[in-house]
């Protein structure tokens, strides 16, 4: 009997409903964020929150439980090296749900599941990129004249032919005309 045993069912059968908890779960510990529909959100939030309790806890007994439900090596570093110490100091909601409305094809309630830590990262390869740019700029100015510079001469060879100009390609309309075209010849 199933006296008053409530879950997200999820109108999946048992095995397909773990799959897709898990698949949820491990995206959300890989991305920190993920959209997805409400129920289905609210269904893997418990199973996350108590993965992130066991990260906390970060024994060899906890990563072995973590490891049977995750099924990745790579994933329980992740779990216990990032997001367990990440939440050291809250006692509990680690992972909150914000509703962002209805989906455009099926109307179904859309939500964001999300760490209520994120880890934000550091983008350097614009420091990479500006560095490039400040030595470039004084060497063009010593190798070369001012007036070079403001007029760059166009030289052609003879030997070549100019480029020939691509005639723009048929309008989508245009083409949808010829195709129902009327026959008026038909009758």
């Amino acid at each position: 009997m199933r006296h008053r045993k409530s879950k997200f069912q999820l109108n999946r059968f048992t095995s397909w409903r773990k799959a897709t908890l898990v698949s949820l779960a491990r995206n959300l510990i890989l991305h920190q964020r993920i959209k997805t529909t409400l129920n289905k959100a609210r269904a893997v939030k418990p199973l996350a929150e108590k993965l992130i309790s066991w990260a906390k806890i970060n024994t060899l007994a906890k990563k072995r439980q973590a490891y049977n439900i995750l099924g990745n090596h790579g994933l329980i570093s992740i779990l216990f090296g990032e997001v367990g110490p990440r939440f050291k100091n809250r006692h509990s909601g680690y992972v909150r749900v914000i509703q962002l409305g209805t989906r455009r094809g099926d109307g179904a309630q859309m939500a964001l599941l999300e760490f209520t830590e994120i880890k934000k990262a550091i983008k350097e390869p614009r420091k990479e990129k500006e560095a490039k740019k400040e030595t470039q700029k004084p060497q063009e100015a010593k190798g070369k004249p001012a007036e070079e510079k403001a007029f760059p001469k166009a030289e052609t060879p003879v030997s070549e032919k100019p480029p020939i100009e691509k005639k723009p390609s048929k309008k989508f309309l245009g083409g949808l005309r010829k195709i129902f075209k009327k026959e008026r010849d038909s009758l």
